[in-house]
């Protein structure tokens, strides 16, 4: 008997999705199962205006081996894809904005959503109840 080798394939890198926080829309956020949490730039959160952030003694452990203070963390933020709109929870982080993907949605958000990723096709899908809204990545 013999077993064919399953075939090396290429990273299929990082996933993004478009959503729309308040007024802005996002062309892109970075979907990160391995990140615990959903992090916000304190800039955008300033250009939000979303209310005063809960204090927090939180510390983080940046990809560099650094450690840094969240300005604190605020709940219950709506946060639109597609037609399904998800309360959040986001840390407000004091750092530089990246251009291109200004904010990370971690597993918490992506639980909230029910959101399963195929990466041999390339889809992430959310539902909600039995409506569902797929993204190609």
């Amino acid at each position: 008997m013999t077993k064919e080798l399953i075939k090396k394939r290429e990273d299929p890198g990082t996933f993004t999705i478009l959503y729309t926080i308040g007024m802005l829309q996002f062309a892109k956020a970075l979907c990160d199962l391995g990140a615990s949490i959903n992090l916000m730039p304190y800039a955008i959160y300033k250009q939000l205006g979303l209310g005063e952030p809960k204090a927090t003694t939180m510390r983080l452990f940046m990809a560099d081996c650094s450690i840094k203070h969240p300005v604190g963390i605020l709940y219950d933020i709506l946060v639109k894809v597609d037609w399904f709109i998800f309360l959040a929870n986001f840390v407000i982080l004091e750092r530089e904005i990246d251009a291109e993907i200004p904010n990370i949605l971690g597993r918490p958000f992506l639980e909230i959503g029910q959101a399963l990723v195929d990466v041999e096709s390339g889809e992430l899908r959310f539902r909600v109840n039995e409506d569902e809204v797929t993204f190609n990545i």
